[in-house]
């Protein structure tokens, strides 16, 4: 499964910048034969060092890293919860992505003008988020009509629902987001249909200028990151034009210009692994001669689980999975070695797999 980020924010903020600076690191589209890439979606590698590592000791074909989808959706304008701007076609796209980038404008340039007059992060940020939280009241409002009606026919599941949606509905009103309400695993279950919006996890990204590169005092980012703790979740402060350069060199015309600005990787290397951690995201890996692979699952997956990202019929018909870690391979250089040591295991349906384990799996469908 590839981790699906919708990037948001006004116009002018520096979203196409960024999202022309994934696709052109993009990851090759070949290595995705089942998904269906759209003109607005960037699909983008997750940086990790392990999968070279691995490709020291198991010399395969080829090398697929885990992937990061990010979607470009049009810029929000005030009101598009009314239907302003693209409204109603920004607010179907972003239903369906895993997490938020919020993108931030931080930067003074009188040649892009700010939809709203100056560099003001935190009453941006308010703009969106209050368009969000409307578009998602709009949808309880909805669901709360046909819910209430159906509760006083008997229908369990209504009785059951119909408190959440008062809870949410309530929060709504007093400003909070969704995911701010505190409802417990069940109260998520319940309304998960609904996709609200303000439900899913979101990362910041403070849109800088090269001359704010570094500059951890910058008012203008400190603003964003003030926000950003106050609803646990992280800022990434990224450099649209430097990313844009950064993203047509590789190799080491990549590391010297990245060493020339102070810098070990790209803002959007950060942003990826921000993702990955955003939605406690863990990786495993499948490694053979024809290919190795990083494979992407939710942190307490069980083996089967793990199987079916790689199809259904894994799952299905799950057996067994044979496994040794990363650590192991770096440690004794070869599986045999491995199995020697008696570390390569043989783990059953009840296996919680973990980050760095090398898998393979067994199964008879």
């Amino acid at each position: 499964m590839a981790l699906q980020c919708g990037i948001v924010g006004l116009p002018n903020v520096g979203k196409s910048t960024l999202f022309n600076a994934l696709t052109a690191v993009g990851v090759a589209a070949e290595n995705y034969p089942f998904c269906t890439i759209d003109p607005n979606v960037g699909v983008v590698e997750v940086p990790d060092t392990r999968l070279k590592d691995i490709t020291q000791y198991i010399k395969p074909q080829k090398v697929v890293p885990a992937a990061v989808e990010f979607v470009d959706i049009a810029g929000l304008v005030k009101d598009a919860s009314k239907g302003e701007g693209l409204g109603n076609q920004f607010l179907g796209h972003i239903r369906q992505v895993d997490a938020i980038v919020h993108v931030v404008r931080c930067f003074e340039n009188p040649d892009v003008v700010h939809v709203h007059g100056g560099i003001n992060p935190a009453h941006d940020i308010d703009i969106i988020n209050t368009e969000l939280m409307l578009a998602d009241l709009d949808a309880v409002e909805k669901r709360f009509v046909r819910t209430e009606r159906a509760a006083k026919t008997g229908d369990k599941k209504a009785k059951e629902e119909l408190p959440v949606l008062e809870k949410l509905r309530a929060a709504f009103n007093e400003g909070k987001l969704a995911r701010n309400v505190g409802l417990d695993d069940k109260e998520k279950e319940l309304v998960r249909e609904l996709f609200l919006i303000t439900m899913k996890p979101v990362l910041y990204v403070a849109n800088i200028s090269e001359s704010q590169v570094g500059k951890e005092d910058d008012p203008a980012i400190a603003a964003v990151e003030k926000i950003a703790a106050s609803e646990g979740t992280h800022v990434v402060p990224i450099c649209g034009k430097i990313e844009s350069e950064i993203a047509q060199l590789s190799g080491e015309d990549k590391e010297m210009f990245l060493k020339d600005l102070g810098l070990t990787e790209s803002g959007l290397d950060r942003l990826a692994r921000a993702g990955y951690e955003l939605l406690n995201l863990a990786t495993y890996f499948t490694a053979g001669e024809k290919e190795v692979r990083a494979w992407t699952i939710h942190k307490g997956m069980t083996a089967p689980q793990a199987a079916g990202v790689i199809h259904s019929d894994f799952e299905r018909g799950f057996i067994r999975a044979e496994i040794y870690h990363y650590n192991d391979l770096m440690q004794y250089k070869n599986e045999q070695a491995i199995k020697e040591k008696g570390l390569l295991r043989s783990e059953g349906k009840d296996y919680i797999m973990k980050d760095g384990d090398i898998c393979h799996f067994r199964f008879n469908v």
